[in-house]
């Protein structure tokens, strides 16, 4: 099941990079359980993928939330501040930040190559944007999070502890982690809780791309991996569902500091993914 409507209508969350892919699946959902979200991204446009933070925004509130675009480089600590200051004037409040900004298709690039074929860009792009940006977010939002005793999820991945796509993909995961627990020792006797989230494989708009063969399965390969079918993998609302069970639950610290994968919190909470399934695929 989903969360209940209208569960979290006095709440207010921020979704980082929620134009497509999980972002806006866990913007859609704290939005469908009646939420005020303020989404970002950099898309305003449709480009190669579907998606813009206008169109997310827009859909938050046809499900019964308020939605929020805001055009924001997760690159540019001025434009983040400035983010956080408007929700501090606009709402006086922020129950929920969602770590989620990451570029995936620049990631993909270097998918299954060892570590001397990844050149020394490959970590800073996958740093600046999948940890850095995560930290300056936090940064920000603190204040306002310690004042309402929030939640701070860190989008990560099981590459945190075993391998996955390449070197430099699984260091950055480690270190989310890492910061992920370091701030729950920070925030120790503030109320806030933060946590690591662990999707599984997540059918997002670009996997979305890849066909379908002649018995109806849509399998991709990952050097080193395997091959998985994506028609067993997750939709990007299933770790939304876990976003919202997270915010609604008062006990919900006994979490904090620790790395949750969404199924894992699916059996906890009694949540499923939009097609009744609780996928294990990670």
């Amino acid at each position: 099941m989903s969360g209940i409507p209208g569960q979290l209508r006095d709440r207010v969350a921020v979704v980082t990079g929620a134009s497509r892919g999980i972002g806006k699946g866990i913007a859609l959902e704290l939005g469908a359980a009646g939420a005020t979200v303020y989404v970002t991204g950099r898309s305003v446009t449709p480009g190669k993928l579907p998606g813009t933070v206008h169109e997310t925004a827009a859909r938050i509130t046809e499900l019964g939330g308020v939605g929020v675009p805001m055009v924001c480089d997760h690159r540019d600590d001025d434009a983040v501040a400035r983010l956080f200051e408007r929700i501090g004037e606009e709402q006086g409040r922020l129950d929920v930040l969602v770590n989620n900004v990451y570029n995936s298709p620049a990631a993909g690039r270097w998918l299954g190559k060892p570590f001397w074929q990844v050149p020394p860009d490959a970590w800073d792009q996958t740093f600046d944007v999948g940890v850095r940006s995560h930290y300056a977010a936090a940064v920000f939002a603190a204040p306002l999070l310690i004042a309402s005793g929030g939640l701070l999820v860190n989008i990560s991945s099981p590459g945190a502890i075993r391998y996955m796509h390449n070197a430099v993909y699984g260091v950055a995961k480690a270190a989310l982690d890492r910061m992920t627990a370091d701030m729950a020792h920070d925030l120790e006797g503030t109320g806030v809780t933060v946590l690591s989230l662990w999707p599984g494989i997540v059918n997002t708009e670009l996997l979305q791309l890849v066909p379908a063969d002649a018995d109806g399965k849509r399998l991709v390969t990952l050097p080193g991996e395997g091959t998985f079918d994506l028609n067993e993998a997750e939709s990007p609302h299933f770790a939304g569902r876990a976003v919202v069970a997270l915010a609604a639950d008062p006990d919900r610290r006994a979490s904090t500091g620790t790395a949750r994968r969404v199924y894992e919190l699916a059996d906890r909470y009694g949540f499923t993914d939009i097609d009744g399934r609780v996928p294990r695929n990670d």
